[in-house]
């Protein structure tokens, strides 16, 4: 007689271990026979009773989006799902903030997973067109190969309704604003369009169009196998599940970490090996993030509803350590000068204010400040935000503001007496060696 049971792949029970399953065991990527092995097919709706579910389950679950705005996954899958008309579904892999690493790494070791969310997100929204975006960038080229290969092989063997195109974008840190997408995808630059209408609205040939993180898709695969209750089985009520975080600076094991939402800053920098020096401060969220004291921060749960008491966010998930000695004000003039020089352009902050803004920042550094610093650097801070066509002068206004007031001991000394010993350190944040915008080009 035939043996017609069949084996159901083993529900994942580590808290931190479930993107990244199988890799703290095995240290190798998952290609598509180890994937199937391990999470089974990914359950694909077949009608709209079962897309409607899985929106269901995805709201339920209180998955919030792991790009940055963290946005509700499940009320922009609803959004574009009772839009009319075919709708398109864009995975953006850009990754276009320095500080993190964590969509690199889960696109190494778990690219199945999040071609699985992808289907997923595609059918639940009427999907008819895929798109996988990724930076230009000759230090991911072997990756997007490689991503080019496991989506062929997933289309020989039946798994993806859908073929899902992939395509290189110029790597400009607006680049991955979900607007920069739609239009380069139109046919135009990658720089962030001026909204309404939103994608979800007029997207990709002006069709509803989802765009999500290839960490939000990836965390959507699972609910679809295992449940909203299973994953608030970890994080907090107010923040459910987990995240993948980069952790850098002045810590013994830098790198990507899956955590439970909500562990506080000091536990999670423990799981790194803790701290090689006495910190001075924490720079939470990445180049558009926020700088926090060391002693206020550490016990700081890593949750946006816990990091917003302070003004600050999770961001991209990423977490710098910066020492005691370093020059928290040369570290973040170094960050500003970057962001002005990868501004679209196409505003007055980013044309004008940003830079002003990243020279005052330089002066107050290295430079010998005039009178007038004091009071005209807070001032044009001031006028950055909620002015632009996206949200980088936001983002840049967001760090200088809370660079002044978390070092304000440091901007004293540096108005009175000049730069302070620590900034002739080594730099702290790595800080891309990138081509102005006007030097690469947008196409």
């Amino acid at each position: 007689m035939t043996d017609t049971t069949l084996t159901v792949p083993a529900v994942p029970t580590t808290p931190d271990h479930r993107l990244f399953r199988g890799w703290f065991e095995t240290g190798a990527p998952a290609g598509l026979a180890e994937h199937l092995d391990r999470y089974g097919p990914a359950p694909l709706p077949t009608d709209r009773r079962d897309r409607q579910a899985l929106i269901e389950a995805v709201e339920q679950a209180g998955l919030t989006g792991r790009g940055g705005a963290a946005f509700p996954t499940g009320v922009k899958l609803r959004s574009v799902a009772e839009r009319r008309g075919p709708a398109v579904l864009v995975v953006n892999g850009m990754e276009s903030e320095p500080a993190s690493r964590k969509d690199e790494a889960l696109l190494d070791l778990a690219p199945h997973l999040v071609l699985d969310g992808a289907a997923l997100a595609a059918a639940a929204v009427g999907a008819t067109a895929v798109h996988l975006c990724l930076p230009r960038d000759e230090a991911r080229a072997a990756q997007a190969a490689w991503l080019a290969e496991a989506v062929a092989e997933r289309r020989r063997a039946g798994l993806d309704p859908l073929p899902v195109e992939l395509h290189l974008l110029p790597h400009h840190y607006v680049s991955s604003e979900e607007s920069s997408l739609v239009q380069w995808l139109n046919g135009g630059p990658a720089r962030p369009l001026a909204t309404p209408p939103r994608p979800f609205e007029k997207g990709v040939a002006r069709r509803p169009t989802l765009v999500d993180n290839v960490e939000t898709l990836a965390h959507l695969a699972l609910i679809a196998r295992y449940g909203p209750a299973w994953f608030r089985t970890a994080g907090r009520p107010d923040a459910p599940g987990t995240a993948l975080v980069t952790v850098s600076g002045a810590v013994r094991e830098p790198g990507v970490r899956e955590v439970p939402l909500g562990m506080p800053l000091g536990t999670l920098l423990a799981g790194v090996g803790g701290t090689t020096r006495p910190l001075g401060a924490l720079l939470v969220g990445g180049f558009f993030g926020s700088w926090l004291p060391a002693e206020q921060a550490l016990r700081v749960p890593f949750a946006k509803p816990a990091l917003a008491e302070l003004g600050a966010g999770p961001g991209a998930g990423v977490l710098v350590a910066l020492p005691a000695q370093a020059c928290g004000l040369a570290e973040t003039a170094r960050v500003l000068r970057f962001l002005a020089a990868q501004s679209a352009q196409q505003c007055g902050p980013c044309r004008f204010g940003l830079p002003a803004v990243a020279a005052d920042f330089e002066l107050l550094a290295w430079g010998t400040p005039d009178g007038e610093l004091a009071r005209r650097l807070p001032h044009r801070v001031g006028l950055l935000a909620g002015r632009g066509a996206c949200r980088h002068p936001d983002g840049a206004s967001r760090l200088a503001a809370t660079a002044l007031s978390t070092f304000a001991a440091d901007v004293e000394h540096h108005l009175l007496a000049g730069p302070c010993p620590g900034t002739a350190l080594p730099p702290v944040l790595v800080v891309p060696d990138r081509p102005a915008a006007d030097q690469e080009g947008w196409r």
